[in-house]
Parts: C-alpha cells; structure tokens; sequence
C-alpha cells in the first residue's frame, strides 16, 4: 500500500511547481467540494498567459473559492518571523499523512545540502535545461533562487483585497530552495476581526516558462502593538542597472506575463545577458527581509507648551476732564447715550500671547496703564469693533488696571 501511495504521489510532484503551504491557505483540501485531498497540488499551479480575473488570487483553479475553515490563520507575530513549508505538494508537507512523507526539500526526497547542477547527487537531469530538475525550483544552485514574498492586506473579505491594499511586508532571498522558509515581520499592526489577507508571490527567474506565483491565505498579526497603518502600495519598477530609479516604501507583488493587468512590463536584456526576468530581488528594488517602510508617516504633533490668547481693553491716556460744577456758559453738548459710545472712539484692543498666568494688580483708578508694560506679542486693533456688552465688561475691568497686567513667563 505504502508503495502505490508512493508511486502516486511521484505522479503528482515529478516536474512539479513550488507553493507555500500554512494552515490558514485557500484550497490546502483541494478545489472538490466536500472532499479533503491529502494528495492536492492545487496550490502549486503556475500563472501565466492569464486573465486578470483568472490569475489574481489564484482563480485559474477557483483555490479562491475554498478558504481555510474558521479560525485557521497562518499566524504572523509583529516584530518576529515565521515559517511555511515550500512543496509541491501537500502529501509532502507537516499536513499530510501525519508528515510521514516529510523530508528537507519540498519533493519528498534527500538531496545534497549544496544541491546545485553541478551536484545533483545522482539526480538525473532529464531536460538538459542546465538548472536544477526536480524539485523545479527554476534555479542552478541556491544563491540563484529569485526571492519569494508575502504581502498583506487589512482586509478580511478577498474581494475587497486590491494591488494598492496588499503590500509586500516580507522578502526572502535565494528561496524557494529547501522545505522550510522563514520570513521576518515588520511592526504591523492588529488586523481587524476578521483578519487580514496575506499573499505568497515568486516569480522565477528562467529556467522554464516565464511565469508568476500568486497564493491567498487567510492571516492574523499576534502581537501587535502598533497602531500605525499601512500606505498604499505602489508598482515597483525595474532598476537593475540604476538603483536610484528603485521605488522606495510600500511596493506590490509583481504581476508580470498575464493576457492583462500588468503592473511589470519588460524588455530587453538583464546585467547577465539574459531577457530581463523581475523578481523579488534588487533587480525590482525589493530589499531582504522585514520591509520596514512600508508604513504611513507619523501624524505632525503639537507644541507641548500650551499657549493662552487674552484680549485686554485698556483706555489709553486722556486728558482728565473738568471738576468744576458750576453750570458751562458754552453751548450744551449731547450728551452719550451709552457707555459704548464714550469709548467707541478711544479704546483699543491689546491681544497679549503668553505661556503662564496673568496677574492683575487693580489699585486706584486715577492712573492710567502703560502700554509698554505688555512684553509679549501685541496686537492693537482700531477702531472698536466688539459689541456693547463686551465693551462694558472692558472697560469695567480697564478701570481697575492702574499699572497694568503684570506677567510672570
């Protein structure tokens, strides 16, 4: 029995593909309904030539159409890393048959720590092609392996994930290579109830047919203390040959070799002499590990030191008037009608700024303030301008400033 499993899981991975496999994957059962495929390489399927309906989120095979079951999230911990297993099949993964088909390397079978083409170790090499046959890592030894990623998006339905929401957090160089694949985690912030979206992308470089990797999984950020948002993702660019033309911050995956919905196009010849082949490296501007600029700027903060606007009516100097009270043989004025309108033309409006309390040092009312006793900032404003009843209160309490506000800074 041992032996027919064997030779059919051999059908299934010889010139297989690469995925990552988590327990929050889409499709980790297979795409039947109602069925739990330990044998499915559902996940593993190549994107190229493709519709943008067909290769975003891996619909080519409808994977998105089977989310891992509630409360399965691959677990992403703030600040930390972690590890998912890079096979070309679940049978030869941790999720299968109790792991019993488990080995180092995502085929199922013991290869050289240094597996390269020039050590296969008896590996027969049926293409001729001058990488490494099987498992189909598109690479001739590790160092040449393209780089794979994971991205997040903060939202919990995957029909609301779109380029600019899921950005690239992770990169990990010369990966895919062996089985396990541990990736570093920047300062993210909690995802919402439902949880976010993260998404493993490859784009392999020759070796084999140009295409791309895209796979959904349903993820959560432990240990979160950050409440720092994402910005939005931009398309990174192809800068190989000039670094300073690198897009710098949040970058998206790279979506590259579809029938639409592009954001990489290419052309011509890379440094080594090959067409150009973008992947998750320096060639796009992708640095290793936790992407740190990925984050929003911090919102500007205000001054520490409280500040306190006062406005003042302060009389300015007048010529006393006359204490006689014998009857004027000059002709009657009229007399004002209101308060108002004996200040109306002389009061002005001091506004003082300062950083402590104002003290005031009320005596008798036959002196007048100085203004020059008002160190802060000034503002003088004529002619009057406030309605009646301030204009009483003001000059109620400009009747009883003989010196003057005095301040304490």
């Amino acid at each position: 029995m041992r032996a027919i499993l064997a030779s059919a899981l051999f059908f299934h991975v010889v010139h297989g593909h690469i995925g990552a496999f988590t327990k929050g994957m889409y499709c980790r059962n297979g795409t039947e309904p109602g069925v739990e495929n330990q044998n499915t390489n559902d996940a593993v399927q190549p994107l190229y030539n493709l519709t943008k309906s067909d290769w975003w989120m891996h619909h080519s095979n409808k994977c998105d159409e089977f989310p891992p079951l509630p409360g399965d999230f691959l677990e992403v911990p703030a600040r930390g890393s972690f590890t998912v297993e890079l096979a070309g099949n679940r049978a030869l993964t941790s999720f299968s048959y109790g792991g019993r088909y488990v080995t180092a390397w995502g085929d199922g079978k013991n290869h050289p720590d240094d597996y390269s083409i020039t050590n296969l170790g008896g590996e027969p090499n049926p293409s001729g092609s001058g990488c490494i046959p099987d498992p189909n890592l598109h690479a001739q030894n590790e160092t040449m392996a393209a780089g794979t990623v994971f991205a997040i998006s903060y939202e919990s339905d995957i029909k609301q994930v779109t380029e600019e929401n899921l950005v690239v957090f992770t990169v990990k160089y010369h990966t895919p290579f062996k089985l396990l694949a541990t990736y570093d985690v920047p300062d993210l912030p909690e995802c919402p109830p439902g949880g976010c979206h993260c998404v493993w992308g490859w784009v392999p470089n020759h070796c084999g047919q140009p295409n791309m990797y895209m796979f959904p999984h349903r993820c959560i950020v432990t240990g979160a203390t950050s409440t720092t948002q994402l910005a939005p993702a931009k398309a990174p660019v192809w800068c190989e040959d000039d670094q300073s033309r690198c897009v710098t911050g949040p970058k998206q995956m790279i979506y590259w070799n579809q029938l639409d919905g592009n954001n990489v196009v290419t052309e011509g010849l890379q440094l080594d002499g090959d067409w150009k082949s973008p992947g998750y490296n320096q060639k796009m501007g992708f640095n290793d590990g936790a992407q740190h600029d990925i984050f929003l700027p911090p919102a500007p903060t205000s001054s520490s030191d409280p500040t306190t606007t006062t406005s003042l009516a302060v009389n300015p100097p007048t010529e006393p008037a006359p204490t006689s009270t014998s009857q004027s043989t000059d002709a009657p004025t009229e007399a004002p009608t209101s308060i108002a309108e004996t200040v109306s033309s002389s009061v002005t409006t001091v506004t003082v700024t300062m950083t402590e309390t104002v003290s005031y040092c009320p005596t008798s009312t036959t002196q007048t303030p100085s203004p020059s006793v008002l160190l802060l900032e000034q503002e003088w404003k004529e002619p009057w301008s406030q309605p009646p009843q301030a204009l009483s209160k003001s000059l109620t309490k400009a009747q009883h400033l003989r010196r003057g506000p005095s301040f304490r800074v």
